[in-house]
């Protein structure tokens, strides 16, 4: 059943009904919720599903419609990228919504490839030998650092934030990201800290803060280092270019942050058993990354040329092996669910906000990219099997206390100092 749009849509591109391949899909995908595509030349829209939920409204060019048919995995993105596949209600966020709703999408969207097939395109996609990992993360993160204060937290904390409570703010749940994790370090003074993927310095500036220990954070991004070399001064954090198969040295606790996504599964051995050979005998170390639910697979094309060449996502069949193999104990697994997709949406919202100016340090293409890649992200925290893991390992077996108890403690009172720390800045702020 098809309607007319609005007289008095802005458009003026040639939108197609999308061809046969692509309906086919589509009708395949999209059993639920409510899409069409607008049609210029008749001025009617096509509708898949089942019409519950927000209308949302797609315009698709010949060039796009081919494109997304013959590779949709990849040629999406790029279609939303370059325009030949506009939004003309609702926005990707929306697109997504529906899209992953349904059950055919979540099937259609994983890999069925075999065991053998899977190794292979992973070890092309995953050498990340210390060449290819300095590429990749340039690619990403040596973006501009205005970006970045565009839309993060004051921290520039770029990895799953903590909504211990649900009202919290992005600031509020970052920092009670940091002060989980640092409750899982049990740091004591006078230890010494690695930091593996620093960022911009704000999880080690943080534990630096947190006891009198001196804190060594490695990056491979130089515009990371640059800003974290510069907030570190006067404090016990140091900052260095280091690959973390080049660090040497011994250290009581070993925190990584967001920086497990970039390893690659070729390299879980190597990484496990560097952590092995770094940790002091009654060590602690904890390892911060996104997971997935539904066992191996490959990276999105679209996200590995795009966002993060070189990344993968895995699952926790994939790393508990290295972890054995390495020799470690598993002293603690916790699974945050949707914390990383509160993250997204506030980011997203942060991104929009900001449209403009970050369209003045880029383009519209690049807005574009960013739009998608939020939006698909936050989509797959919501309902596509992904999710964020923290694992605690030590080497001997009482490195820590035998109950979780300590870690709810310590987030209790991080959070109370927390807040009456910023209600004694609102009066101090008052007064002034």
């Amino acid at each position: 059943m098809a309607s007319t749009l609005a007289h008095n849509d802005p458009y003026t591109q040639e939108f197609i009904h999308p061809p046969r391949l692509l309906s086919a899909l589509i009708e395949k995908t999209v059993k639920q919720g409510s899409l069409a595509f607008y049609d210029s030349r008749t001025g009617k829209k096509v509708r898949f599903g089942d019409g519950t939920g927000p209308e949302v409204v797609i315009g698709v060019t010949i060039a796009g419609a081919a494109k997304v048919a013959a590779n949709p995995d990849l040629a999406l993105g790029e279609a939303y990228m370059d325009g030949t596949l506009t939004i003309l209600k609702g926005d990707v966020r929306a697109l997504f919504d529906v899209i992953f709703r349904n059950q055919e999408a979540a099937a259609f969207s994983r890999t069925t490839a075999g065991s053998l097939k899977l190794r292979i395109i992973r070890a092309m996609q995953q050498a990340n030998d210390r060449i290819a990992s300095r590429r990749n993360v340039a690619h990403h993160y040596d973006l501009s650092a205005d970006l970045y204060r565009l839309f993060l937290d004051d921290d520039l904390q770029y990895s799953c934030a903590y909504f211990a409570k649900p009202d919290f703010s992005l600031e509020e749940a970052q920092q009670a990201k940091k002060q989980h994790l640092i409750g899982k370090l049990l740091l004591e003074d006078g230890q010494s800290v690695l930091d593996i993927g620093c960022g911009w310095g704000g999880m080690a500036l943080e534990i630096a803060r947190s006891a009198d220990v001196a804190v060594q954070g490695i990056t491979l991004s130089e515009e990371q280092l640059a800003i974290a070399a510069e907030r570190a001064s006067g404090t016990r954090a140091n900052f260095s270019l280091t690959d973390y198969r080049d660090v040497t040295g011994t250290f009581d606790r070993i925190v990584s942050v967001g920086m497990f996504e970039h390893v690659g599964v070729p390299n879980y051995d190597t990484f496990f058993r560097k952590i092995t050979s770094l940790l002091a005998d009654d060590g602690v170390a904890v390892i911060h990354s996104i997971g997935r639910k539904d066992g191996p697979d490959i990276t999105n094309p679209w996200i590995a040329k795009y966002i993060f060449p070189g990344g993968y996502i895995p699952a926790l069949s994939e790393v508990l092996p290295a972890i054995e193999r390495a020799g470690l104990w598993v002293t603690d697994v916790e699974i945050l669910r949707l914390h990383y997709a509160e993250t997204l949406h506030h980011w997203f919202q942060r991104f929009i906000d900001h449209r403009e100016d970050i369209e003045a340090l880029y383009d519209e293409r690049f807005c574009r990219m960013w739009e998608f890649y939020l939006a698909a992200s936050e989509s797959a925290f919501r309902g596509q099997g992904h999710m964020n893991f923290q694992i605690q390992l030590a080497k001997r077996v009482d490195a820590v206390p035998l109950t979780r108890d300590y870690i709810s403690d310590h987030d209790r009172k991080a959070i109370k100092f927390e807040t009456e720390r910023l209600s004694a800045n609102d009066r101090h702020l008052s007064l002034v």
